[in-house]
Protein backbone atom coordinates (compact mmCIF):
# COMPACT_ATOMS: atom_id res chain seq x y z
CA UNK A 1 0.00 0.00 0.00
CA UNK A 2 1.12 3.91 -0.94
CA UNK A 3 -0.32 6.59 1.21
CA UNK A 4 0.35 9.33 -0.92
CA UNK A 5 -1.03 13.28 -1.85
CA UNK A 6 -4.24 13.20 -2.99
CA UNK A 7 -5.10 14.81 -6.57
CA UNK A 8 -7.97 16.14 -8.00
CA UNK A 9 -7.81 13.05 -10.30
CA UNK A 10 -8.95 11.25 -6.95
CA UNK A 11 -11.44 12.69 -6.17
CA UNK A 12 -14.16 10.29 -8.45
CA UNK A 13 -12.17 7.46 -6.28
CA UNK A 14 -12.93 9.07 -3.10
CA UNK A 15 -16.70 10.40 -3.24
CA UNK A 16 -18.70 7.23 -3.62
CA UNK A 17 -17.41 5.93 -0.20
CA UNK A 18 -16.89 9.42 1.61
CA UNK A 19 -20.86 9.68 0.34
CA UNK A 20 -21.83 6.17 1.63
CA UNK A 21 -20.10 7.04 4.90
CA UNK A 22 -21.73 10.40 5.68
CA UNK A 23 -24.85 9.09 4.49
CA UNK A 24 -24.77 6.14 6.57
CA UNK A 25 -24.75 8.85 9.53
CA UNK A 26 -22.91 6.41 11.69
CA UNK A 27 -19.46 7.73 12.68
CA UNK A 28 -18.77 11.73 10.74
CA UNK A 29 -20.48 14.57 11.72
CA UNK A 30 -21.16 15.94 8.18
CA UNK A 31 -25.00 16.05 7.25
CA UNK A 32 -26.15 13.69 5.23
CA UNK A 33 -27.03 14.48 1.43
CA UNK A 34 -23.94 16.87 1.13
CA UNK A 35 -23.38 17.74 -2.26
CA UNK A 36 -20.54 16.31 -4.01
CA UNK A 37 -18.80 19.80 -4.60
CA UNK A 38 -19.66 20.59 -0.65
CA UNK A 39 -18.04 17.44 0.10
CA UNK A 40 -15.11 18.30 -1.76
CA UNK A 41 -14.64 21.63 -0.27
CA UNK A 42 -14.75 19.86 3.27
CA UNK A 43 -12.11 17.12 3.07
CA UNK A 44 -9.43 18.42 0.24
CA UNK A 45 -7.21 20.44 2.33
CA UNK A 46 -4.35 23.12 0.82
CA UNK A 47 -0.95 23.37 2.19
CA UNK A 48 0.58 23.14 4.99
CA UNK A 49 -2.49 21.04 5.59
CA UNK A 50 -2.48 17.55 3.51
CA UNK A 51 -5.39 15.07 1.86
CA UNK A 52 -3.64 11.90 1.16
CA UNK A 53 -4.65 9.18 -0.19
CA UNK A 54 -3.66 5.59 0.45
CA UNK A 55 -3.39 3.15 -2.90
CA UNK A 56 -2.86 -0.70 -3.62
CA UNK A 57 -0.30 -1.98 -6.30
CA UNK A 58 -2.87 -1.33 -9.06
CA UNK A 59 -3.70 2.54 -7.71
CA UNK A 60 -7.10 1.47 -6.45
CA UNK A 61 -8.18 4.45 -4.05
CA UNK A 62 -8.15 2.12 -0.54
CA UNK A 63 -9.20 5.31 2.10
CA UNK A 64 -8.39 8.68 2.45
CA UNK A 65 -7.29 11.27 5.25
CA UNK A 66 -7.21 15.25 5.65
CA UNK A 67 -4.77 16.54 8.14
CA UNK A 68 -4.68 20.12 9.79
CA UNK A 69 -4.22 22.22 12.42
CA UNK A 70 -6.82 21.79 14.70
CA UNK A 71 -7.04 24.84 16.21
CA UNK A 72 -5.73 28.65 15.04
CA UNK A 73 -3.86 31.64 16.74
CA UNK A 74 -2.33 30.06 19.83
CA UNK A 75 -3.52 27.00 19.84
CA UNK A 76 -1.87 26.13 16.26
CA UNK A 77 0.50 23.86 17.77
CA UNK A 78 -2.39 20.83 17.32
CA UNK A 79 -2.81 18.74 14.75
CA UNK A 80 -6.03 17.42 13.94
CA UNK A 81 -6.84 13.96 11.16
CA UNK A 82 -9.67 12.63 9.85
CA UNK A 83 -9.58 9.14 8.18
CA UNK A 84 -11.90 7.29 5.79
CA UNK A 85 -11.78 3.88 4.50
CA UNK A 86 -13.66 2.23 1.49
CA UNK A 87 -16.02 0.21 3.36
CA UNK A 88 -15.21 -2.82 0.28
CA UNK A 89 -11.71 -2.51 1.48
CA UNK A 90 -11.80 -2.43 5.29
CA UNK A 91 -9.88 -4.99 7.52
CA UNK A 92 -6.65 -4.59 5.42
CA UNK A 93 -4.70 -1.96 8.03
CA UNK A 94 -5.73 0.94 5.71
CA UNK A 95 -7.09 2.89 8.73
CA UNK A 96 -3.90 1.76 10.66
CA UNK A 97 -1.51 2.86 7.67
CA UNK A 98 -3.65 5.93 7.67
CA UNK A 99 -3.29 7.14 11.24
CA UNK A 100 0.39 6.56 11.48
CA UNK A 101 1.06 8.42 8.39
CA UNK A 102 -0.93 11.14 9.90
CA UNK A 103 1.01 10.98 13.67
CA UNK A 104 4.55 10.99 11.33
CA UNK A 105 3.16 13.98 8.90
CA UNK A 106 2.67 15.94 12.25
CA UNK A 107 5.89 15.35 14.34
CA UNK A 108 7.13 16.35 11.46
CA UNK A 109 5.42 19.33 10.95
CA UNK A 110 6.43 20.79 14.26
CA UNK A 111 3.00 20.07 16.02
CA UNK A 112 3.46 19.34 19.66
CA UNK A 113 0.37 17.27 19.84
CA UNK A 114 -2.77 15.66 17.76
CA UNK A 115 -6.63 15.87 18.91
CA UNK A 116 -9.33 14.19 17.48
CA UNK A 117 -12.64 16.22 18.18
CA UNK A 118 -15.63 14.13 17.81
CA UNK A 119 -14.89 10.25 17.66
CA UNK A 120 -18.42 8.09 18.07
CA UNK A 121 -18.36 6.07 20.90
CA UNK A 122 -20.12 3.41 19.14
CA UNK A 123 -16.98 3.56 16.43
CA UNK A 124 -15.33 1.12 18.58
CA UNK A 125 -12.97 -0.20 16.13
CA UNK A 126 -11.53 3.14 15.54
CA UNK A 127 -11.18 3.95 19.35
CA UNK A 128 -9.15 0.86 19.78
CA UNK A 129 -7.15 1.90 16.57
CA UNK A 130 -6.16 5.12 18.14
CA UNK A 131 -5.64 4.02 22.00
CA UNK A 132 -3.58 1.06 20.43
CA UNK A 133 -1.54 4.08 19.13
CA UNK A 134 -1.46 6.29 21.86
CA UNK A 135 -4.20 8.14 22.13
CA UNK A 136 -6.32 8.89 24.93
CA UNK A 137 -9.95 9.69 25.72
CA UNK A 138 -9.56 12.88 27.53
CA UNK A 139 -13.25 13.55 27.84
CA UNK A 140 -16.96 12.65 26.11
CA UNK A 141 -19.42 15.13 25.19
CA UNK A 142 -22.67 13.14 26.42
CA UNK A 143 -25.13 12.53 23.80
CA UNK A 144 -23.31 14.67 21.75
CA UNK A 145 -24.11 12.08 18.43
CA UNK A 146 -27.67 11.32 16.94
CA UNK A 147 -26.40 7.28 15.79
CA UNK A 148 -29.60 6.31 13.16
CA UNK A 149 -29.78 3.03 15.55
CA UNK A 150 -28.83 3.46 18.39
CA UNK A 151 -29.70 6.89 19.48
CA UNK A 152 -27.68 9.54 21.23
CA UNK A 153 -24.60 8.41 21.94
CA UNK A 154 -21.41 10.37 23.23
CA UNK A 155 -19.06 11.45 21.37
CA UNK A 156 -14.69 11.09 22.32
CA UNK A 157 -12.55 13.54 22.46
CA UNK A 158 -9.13 12.30 21.52
CA UNK A 159 -5.70 13.14 22.59
CA UNK A 160 -1.70 12.38 21.83
CA UNK A 161 1.00 14.19 22.74
CA UNK A 162 3.88 14.10 20.04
Amino acid sequence: MLIREATPGDWPAIWPFFQQIVNDGETFTYPSGLSESAARDLWTQTAPDRTVVAVDDAGTVLGTAKMNRNHQGNGSHIAGASYMVDPARSGRGVGRALCEYSIDWARTAGYRAMQFNAVVETNTNALKLYESLGFEVIGVLPEGFRHPTEGYVGLCILHLKL
